[in-house]
């Protein structure tokens, strides 16, 4: 019985457990192990689940001696953002104030979706506080690490769960994107993201941070493992609004169709970019055959809606925290609370009309396309602590520029596969395939036909062993 290695495909750790060839009991003491021995560096784990992850695996295993059918999902360790309720565990979202927080009595949606289809849950995963950060760099349980140079940024807000699985401590993970909370961390630690339509995915159980913005999704090292998690994800969900009545559209099984119509989005999107990022678009393009760009006004003005509706919802969400706990927030953080809670209403309905305003021109701009290519972020990951870089010969802070391009799309809850690549400079950078509403299967097809090429792959980082 050979244990499948850390960097191993979900999907191929669950037909190896199906098979009998190993049992779900030792693929989880292998990650188990791997998490105490090489994690400490990564720092992506604020929890690590050992007893509930055994249990699970042993289930697992006793129902396969049964003979009884398993899931999609069978035996695959994963770990979750701790913004999921996890039951038992104290749903930190990040923070130090939330750690006072009694535990959980049930899990997230979500998580409980993931078990179902056999998942076992290894632990809960480091972030950005109250997920308002795209650098991963969290004051109170310290930065994630990226693991192709421990000196950089994993990005963020779903630090965590872009360095876990990044490093092969879980083959899944789930984070949350509010303005590019996952492809952020996909594009720069170099694994594949899904960003689904808004109201695609049950946030039930999840701690908000923006609620007519945040969505929940997964992170993987291939494509079918990420179509696979999509599909045990999906469903209705009593416990948010934005998802009550929706339908389950499978994605898995379709990913070898050919790639749809696609172009390139210009203007904003074309601008702004390290050569890196540039280069990483151009060979998309090529691999998917095509030559067309899509140039589209105003993703500047939705990209500032996005920065009014985040900093005013938010702020509303923390008022009480802002009132008697100031000086247990990121100063970051905090600073951008207060600046929310002091806007105007009126600036909150002006963002919501642009919002609007946004979505028509961008609906008019995919209208007869099927996938659009962007680049995820301006530029591979910079150092952990950096503060400015150098964008067209200006110098602009870091940490709102990283979300340079994902802000304007999360901003209409348009559905984004983030698919990775290796750069000309030696570090990951990803590109966005962004997809009509509801239609999450073309950017997964588009990221699939990439794959197939060779040309999108999460690169195994040099510096771990396994």
């Amino acid at each position: 019985m050979t244990v499948p290695a850390p960097f191993a495909f979900a999907h191929d750790i669950a037909k190896a457990i199906a098979s009998g060839d190993v049992t779900a009991r030792a693929v989880a003491e292998a990650a188990l192990a791997r998490i105490a021995a090489v994690g400490g560096p990564i720092n992506a784990f604020t929890d690590v689940t050992t007893a509930r992850a055994m249990e699970a695996a042993e289930t697992v295993d006793a129902a396969r001696d049964r003979g009884e059918p398993l899931g999609p999902l069978a035996g695959v360790p994963y770990a979750v953002k701790n913004l999921y309720d996890v039951q038992g565990l104290s749903t930190r979202a990040g923070s130090k104030i939330n750690r006072e927080r009694k535990p959980a009595d049930r899990d997230a949606t979500l998580v409980t979706r993931m078990d179902a289809a056999g998942g076992v849950l290894v632990g809960a995963l480091n972030m950005g506080e109250y997920a308002y950060d795209f650098t991963g760099e969290n004051a109170h349980d310290g930065p994630s690490r990226n693991p192709h140079d421990v000196t950089r940024m994993s990005g963020g807000s779903s630090s965590g769960s872009g360095a876990a699985t990044a490093a092969g401590l879980a083959p899944l993970s789930l984070g949350s994107d509010t303005n590019g909370s996952i492809r952020v961390p996909a594009s720069l630690c170099g694994i594949f993201g899904l960003k689904p339509t808004y109201g695609r995915l049950g946030r039930g159980g999840s701690f908000p941070f923006c609620d007519s913005l945040d969505h929940l999704g997964p992170f993987a090292r291939c494509v079918t493992d990420l179509a696979l998690t999509y599909d045990a994800l999906q469903g209705p969900d009593e416990r948010d609004h934005a998802c009550a009545a929706r339908s389950v559209e499978p994605a898995a099984a379709g990913l070898a169709a050919p790639p749809p119509r696609i172009a390139v989005l210009g203007g904003h999107f074309a601008e702004s970019t390290l050569p890196e990022a540039r280069e990483a678009v151009a060979r998309v393009a090529d691999a998917l055959g095509t030559t067309r760009t899509v140039t589209v006004d105003g993703a500047e003005a939705g990209r500032a809606a996005a920065f009014v509706i985040t900093n005013a919802e938010s702020a509303n969400l923390h008022l009480e925290r802002l009132r008697t706990r100031l000086d247990d927030l990121d100063p970051d953080t905090r600073d951008r609370f207060l600046a929310g809670a002091l806007l105007p209403a009126s600036w909150y309905v002006q963002a919501q009309r642009v919002r609007r305003w946004w979505a028509r021109q961008l609906a008019l701009a995919i209208a007869d396309v099927d996938v659009l290519i962007a680049p995820a972020t301006p530029c591979t990951a910079p150092l952990i602590g950096q503060k400015t870089m150098s964008l067209d010969g200006k110098e602009v802070l870091v940490r709102p520029n990283l979300g340079l391009f994902t802000q304007p799309i999360s901003c209409v809850g348009l559905p984004v596969v983030a698919a990775p690549m290796m750069a000309s400079n030696g570090l990951p950078i990803a590109v966005q395939l962004i997809a009509k509403p509801w239609r999450e299967v073309d950017a997964l097809r588009a990221a699939a036909a990439l794959e197939r090429a060779g040309v999108a792959a999460a690169p195994r980082p040099s510096g771990l062993d396994g």
